[in-house]
């Protein structure tokens, strides 16, 4: 943004937003990290970005635009092109044919080089306003809203070329005729700005149905003519360096997809053999997303201080546990981002690595050429490593090694695959683990889901009904938990607009059940008690299961209880 550090210094000082400490702590880690100061005050949630964006508002003498809450004419928008409008974040939302002005919201309205630009371009009067990246987001999913009718014309055109005389496609003529690369190209665009962290391609036996899991929940996009499925498949094959011509094995691969404006996403691909072809599924990595903090990922302030105190232990085991999909990576990345200081050499191991993180030794899994967890961890220990996040604990071996790595003055990181937070010690015993080393070494255990948040454009309130009511004095009763004083009398959910696409939902935060491994904890592991009278003395000692969180976090109108319920029942 054009505005020189000191005066960005004095604007959010004079207005008590920011710290003089605060401030010159962004600084010096703007310096280590490579992010802008504003990247990182935002991301350590030193200032919320609206109250940023309205600040800068007033230094620049504009007004500040939120592109959710207008409706914006296509032909309006089309009037900046859109690569140029993703290269400069800069999106028409308005015009006035009288007056020969256009409306445009900017993240930089200091950016005279692209409202001179657009002034030419457009032969109008250009009235600049500022905007949050969130509302910027939402202006430019706009370009993509035709993709499926805009594909299937094309397609419909180029594949009657391709269609030979005794009416059998020709795959070779399809290749040349249809443009795959650019249709391959807007799918995955268009997942990255529908916030999607999964595209799935999924033969039927007359299409190619394309689906995308935005905010854990698959959406059906689009389908494609049966004809073009193979040379998709071969296109993202070849992206990711597959062999094209096997087609009986699963393949493993990933490419890096560039989209303008917004930096570069790692693609992880698998492709699959199924009935009627074979199936992609890619997840999309987006590694030059500014790292979450614990209070973005749905920690409590209880929760957040309890894991600031266990991460600053020099030795010892914390771990993350629940089902796939439901966030662990990224909690665990959030706690290195907080360890991450030029004091310690922090070094992991994970299949595969889902986010590069600047100046932490990252290694990946790779089997053929004799990288496993097991070897690979022996290595990092070579390295004299102060911290290791190993990415899942999946064997005896690896147990073994990642016990004696915390014993031996390491505080390990790492994920795990059960249910409850009191469950991930009687799973790691019957891993091999003696009771009595881990009694010495886990001491902190995150348990976790991801529950949809309401979107905040369309929510409303609804009194209670019986029937929800003993929906949660069931589970509360199966959970055994007692730190819920009343149920609440008014839930929320959202209507549906079209900011959420018409689902009420938005964005997804965690619920989490956290266990710190107490004195007496440590004392029933040595005992091999049942995982229900270890649960029971965790509860005693004040951990709040993750239902108890989640229904708070219904109270307070961030989610739905239906949401809660869906991840959590028993």
């Amino acid at each position: 943004m054009h505005i020189p550090d000191e005066k960005l210094k004095t604007i959010l000082y004079i207005s008590g937003a920011v710290s003089e400490s605060d401030f010159e702590t962004a600084i010096m880690e703007s310096k280590r990290s490579g992010q802008s100061i504003i990247d990182v005050l935002l991301g350590r949630e030193l200032i919320p970005e609206y109250y940023l964006v309205e600040l800068l508002g007033k230094y620049f003498d504009v007004p500040a635009i939120d592109l959710k809450s207008v409706t914006i004419p296509k032909e309006t928008l089309l009037l900046i092109p859109e690569a140029y409008a993703k290269s400069e974040h800069v999106v028409a939302f308005n015009e006035d044919k009288e007056k020969g002005a256009i409306k445009v919201a900017m993240l930089d309205p200091a950016d005279f080089d692209a409202i001179d630009f657009l002034r030419a371009k457009t032969n109008s009067f250009v009235e600049p306003y500022i905007t949050t990246s969130d509302s910027l987001r939402y202006g430019l999913q706009q370009y993509k809203e035709t993709i499926s009718t805009d594909f299937n014309e094309v397609i419909a055109e180029n594949v009657e070329k391709a269609v030979s005389a005794s009416g059998e496609t020709d795959i070779a003529k399809l290749a040349e005729a249809v443009p795959v690369i650019a249709i391959l190209d807007s799918i995955v665009e268009h997942g990255i700005q529908m916030s999607a962290s999964d595209i799935h391609f999924e033969p039927l036996p007359k299409e190619l149905l394309i689906r995308y899991r935005i905010d854990g929940v698959l959406h059906e996009i689009l389908s494609l003519p049966k004809q073009v499925d193979p040379i998709v498949v071969a296109r993202v094959k070849v992206l990711a360096n597959l062999q094209i011509d096997e087609h009986r094995i699963p393949q493993d691969g990933r490419f890096r997809f560039g989209v303008e404006g917004s930096g570069t996403v790692d693609v992880r691909v698998n492709v699959m053999p199924v009935l009627n072809g074979e199936k992609v599924e890619m997840r999309l990595l987006r590694s030059s997303t500014k790292p979450l903090t614990l209070e973005e990922l749905g920690f409590s302030k209880e929760a957040t201080e309890i894991i600031n105190r266990e991460i600053t232990k020099p030795h010892g085991m914390i771990l993350v546990t629940g089902p796939t999909g439901h966030g662990k990576t990224t909690t665990l990345y959030a706690i290195l981002y907080i360890l991450n200081t030029s004091k310690v050499n922090i070094t992991t191991i994970e299949d595969p690595i889902e986010y590069e993180i600047p100046r932490v030794n990252q290694t990946q899994v790779n089997v053929k050429a004799g990288v496993t967890f097991p070897n690979g961890l022996r290595s990092i220990l070579r390295q004299n490593p102060d911290i290791i996040l190993i990415g899942e604990i999946r064997d005896n071996e690896t147990v073994d090694i990642a016990v004696h790595a915390s014993l031996t003055g390491h505080l390990v990181l790492s994920s795990l695959h059960t249910n409850d937070a009191p469950s991930a010690l009687p799973r790691l015993i019957d891993m091999g683990a003696p009771a009595f080393l881990l009694a010495s070494t886990v001491n902190l255990i995150i348990a976790q889901r991801l529950v949809r948040k309401i979107c905040t454009s369309c929510i409303e309130s609804y009194p209670m009904t019986p029937e929800i009511e003993r929906l949660i004095q069931a589970q509360l009763s199966l959970a055994n938990a007692n730190h819920i004083k009343s149920i609440p009398k008014i839930l929320y959910r959202g209507k549906g607009c079209n900011i959420c696409g018409s689902t009420g939902f938005r964005g997804q935060l965690g619920i989490f059940e956290i266990l710190s491994v107490s004195e007496s904890i440590r004392a029933l592991l040595l005992k091999l008690v049942s995982v229900h009278e270890m649960r029971a003395q965790a509860i005693k000692e004040g951990m709040k299961s993750m239902f108890e969180d989640g229904l708070e976090k219904v109270e307070r109108g961030i989610t739905s209880i239906e949401e809660v319920l869906r991840v959590v029942r028993e």
